[in-house]
């Protein structure tokens, strides 16, 4: 693949560009984006408006179709845009190829039509409230519909790819012409999704723009928000708060900030074959993403005295031993492989005090800490995993407080009868999933993104009042 370019943007016909900027070179593909400017920003903003009276002129159930049918193409093995994907995320997601592999796979099967259909009827029952007014379904004489943004802007991480394809069907699917900036390292499959798109209907793809361009430029962002009514933006609480304060306030601005993930697992889940179960478990889910995602596992909390923690902590460390083989990690940068090293000879200064226990991969970017005593160890890069005594998990909720503001998924196993309660007071205490470690990585497109429906927060409803039918 060597000086292979890969032109890192998809617009709508209406919009000339030419892949004039090399934007950066990721092991031999070179990343190559228009000469974006405030004022050609705005002329895609205005394409982007007039392809809407397209876009709300076509029902929920057409749009889902050609939406699904473009997504399904990245799980068919003979299709080329697959194949172009999984050539491509390697150099510029960092992932291994097999990584790419399982990050697809779990990513494309909730771009298909039935999981689109099975979306649209969890968040609105009838998705014929997108197409115009239904009953209320309450004892008033009223109808109701739900309206898209003219334009949904979406600022997207790239700490995980997929996650702005996820972001663009959102906002498609409720007839939002889309403006989409995807992060540095999920550049390939937004721009991909909407080559699929415009093989599948051209109006469509004309209802949306990808374009990267790299990250603290102030006037771009702004001119990128300041025609949107819907603004959706994902990173970390610094970025978030700054694409904020850059929007009108008029505007709806649905934050997805810095997102912390945990584990906990119950004296059920530490005995015989079990252990062993769960312990393969909680690796496969702290390796996917290489433990970039928000679902990633920092931290898993555990039932048990000394001895059943160390048990515990050697599975854990052979488990993910084993996923290496089969997942291998992506390669560290040298901040990240630099902070790693740090973490490492912290974590082995306190095991000669007594206050830690360590195990690693070496060469392997896996890390199994288990803390004893007041020893507190931040996780660095790689699939580091923090392990943690409780003499009861229900201490656990009051534990996690400090993260109540980021707290997202919680992984579970060995509760028993009380799992519910244990969510409950999870719940109260920020966490909006509760999960088997298992379904962890790939939560299904209809989950209450950070605690609020994912197609909800993006419209508008109008209620017709005195009226039914």
């Amino acid at each position: 693949m060597s000086g292979r370019d890969f032109d890192a943007f998809a617009l709508p016909s209406a919009v000339e560009a030419d892949a004039a900027l090399e934007l950066a070179d990721a092991s031999g593909v070179r990343l190559r984006g228009p000469d974006v400017t405030p004022a050609w920003l705005g002329g895609v903003a205005d394409a982007l408006h007039g392809s809407r009276e397209w876009l709300v002129s076509r029902s929920a159930a057409e749009l889902t179709r050609f939406l699904g049918t473009a997504g399904a193409r990245f799980l068919e093995n003979a299709d080329p845009i697959r194949a172009e994907a999984l050539t491509l995320l390697p150099p510029t997601a960092r992932v291994s190829p097999e990584m790419a592999v399982a990050v697809l796979d779990g990513m494309a099967r909730d771009w298909t039509e039935p999981k689109l259909v099975e979306l649209l009827r969890r968040e609105f029952g009838d998705d014929g409230t997108l197409d115009g007014f239904v009953d209320a379904g309450d004892e008033r004489p009223a109808r109701t519909t739900a309206v898209g943004p003219r334009l949904c802007t979406q600022i997207v991480a790239g700490s995980v790819p997929g996650v702005s394809v996820n972001a663009l069907i959102r906002s498609l699917l409720v007839k939002a012409p889309t403006l989409v900036k995807p992060g540095r390292g999920d550049v390939v499959l937004p721009v991909l999704f909407a080559r699929a798109l415009r093989e599948v209907e051209p109006r469509l793809a004309d209802a949306l723009a990808v374009v990267y361009w790299p990250g603290g430029g102030v006037e771009w962002d702004r001119a990128a928000l300041e025609r949107a009514d819907v603004v959706t933006a994902y990173g970390s609480d610094e970025t978030v708060s700054a694409l904020r304060a850059l929007c009108p306030v008029t505007t709806r601005f649905v934050a997805y900030h810095h997102r912390v993930s945990v584990g906990v697992v119950g004296r059920e889940g530490l005995s015989g074959d079990t252990l062993a179960r769960v312990a393969a478990e909680v690796a496969e889910a702290v390796a996917l993403f290489d433990r970039r995602g928000c679902v990633s596992p920092q931290a898993v909390f555990l039932e048990a005295d000394p001895s059943e923690a160390e048990r515990f902590a050697r599975a854990l460390g052979g488990a993910l031993a084993r996923v290496e083989e089969r997942l291998p990690s992506g390669p560290l940068d040298d901040a990240e492989a630099s902070a790693l090293h740090q973490l490492r000879g912290s974590a082995e200064l306190l095991a000669a005090s007594g206050r830690a226990n360590v195990v690693h991969g070496g060469a392997a970017a896996w890390t199994v800490i288990m803390e004893t005593g007041d020893a507190s160890l931040r996780a660095a890069a790689g699939r580091t995993v923090r392990l943690q005594r409780v003499a009861d998990v229900a201490d656990v909720p009051g534990l996690l407080e400090p993260l109540r503001p980021h707290l997202q998924t919680v992984g579970v196993a060995g509760l028993g009868d009380r799992l519910e309660a244990l969510a409950r007071d999870l719940g109260r205490a920020g966490a909006s999933r509760v999960v088997p470690f298992s379904a962890v990585p790939f939560p299904p497109p209809w989950w209450h993104h950070d605690g609020r429906g994912p197609l909800r927060d993006l419209v508008r409803w109008v209620d017709l009042e005195g009226y039914s039918s």
